[in-house]
């Protein structure tokens, strides 16, 4: 007798934390198995799961009558190719549930995560105030974990602005466009954010037992300081750039000049030695002191060009 093959479901990749009828689910790298499983448990709309596995959704919050659909993206500084990347977090929010989905680079999210997995006081402290409570918690951990990426452009900024006018490195060309295109991912990502952030705290209000009004100022407060911050250092890294430029454009200005100096000095002598490198008749090649008069006529010309450029105040 043959026995069929049972085929393996594939595991889900669903951890889940509860506490006082919140469930919160965390989804770490979602595929087609997790937002399948999804589709047949909640009322997501079909849409929403496909936009869950899309990597290029603009941040955005959709309004249904049983739940919130949001997306975010939060800057990610990745240290194998050491460049600034978003990365996007899908949110599901529900009477009793929140449902993240991440690439896994999110680690404020993670390691909160963590926490109320591990400390019931964590859970408490965070699972008890409602869904939109939870969320206002996780969205504020991932804008706190923005500043500090600032902080450090700001930092390179100010090395760099050391080394132009200080040691004017080879390499600083490369670490301003790096700067530069860490800034321009920065601005693109936390752009749309603000109006996303802004508009958290009318969505959430169904979902939130108590008033976090100025709870949720505070976290635009934030954003708006994380956007103002970065205008701050687009403005520097555009005047830094533009400084090291006009530098090194003086700094060839002066070699060439150099170089054209020494060249005018020293015509003379080349005018001589060409002449006689001819195969021609020439005056003293039949002197028995003809190079030392050759030289000497020669070092008189450089002289006087010499002169004459001092003179014009060219040197």
């Amino acid at each position: 007798m043959v026995v069929a093959q049972v085929p393996k479901l594939p595991k889900l990749k669903i951890e889940s934390v509860e506490f006082g009828g919140l469930t919160w689910y965390d989804i770490e790298r979602p595929s087609e198995t997790e937002t399948s499983y999804l589709a047949q448990n909640f009322p997501f709309h079909p849409l929403d799961l496909d936009d869950v596995l899309s990597k290029r959704q603009r941040p955005k919050i959709d309004e249904y009558k049983d739940y919130l659909f949001m997306v975010f993206h939060f800057p990610v500084y990745n240290k194998v190719e050491k460049l600034l990347t978003p990365s996007q977090l899908s949110v599901f929010i529900g009477s009793n549930y929140v449902i993240t989905l991440h690439g896994g680079a999110l680690r404020p999210l993670m390691r909160l995560f963590r926490e109320c997995d591990t400390d019931e006081e964590c859970r408490k402290e965070f699972l008890t105030h409602g869904p939109g409570y939870l969320l206002y918690r996780i969205v504020d951990r991932l804008v706190d974990y923005c500043q500090p990426i600032v902080n450090k452009i700001l930092e390179n900024m100010d090395r760099i602005e050391d080394e132009i006018f200080a040691k004017h490195r080879a390499g600083t060309v490369r670490e301003i466009s790096v700067l530069r295109r860490d800034i321009i991912t920065f601005r693109r990502t936390i752009w749309p954010m603000r109006a996303v952030i802004a508009g958290l705290e009318p969505k959430l209000k169904r979902y939130i037992d108590t008033d976090l009004n100025v709870y949720f100022g505070d976290l635009i407060d934030h954003t708006d300081k994380i956007w103002d911050s970065l205008d701050e250092c687009k403005e520097v890294i555009e005047a830094l750039s533009a400084t090291f430029d006009s530098m090194s454009y003086n700094s060839y200005n002066s070699g060439i000049r150099t170089l054209t100096i020494l060249a005018t000095i020293t015509l003379p002598a080349l005018i001589v030695a060409s002449v006689y490198g001819m195969n021609v008749p020439l005056p003293f090649e039949h002197a028995s002191h003809a190079f030392l008069i050759v030289g000497a006529i020669t070092l008189i010309l450089t002289l006087i060009t010499a002169w004459i450029l001092k003179r014009l105040k060219i040197i």
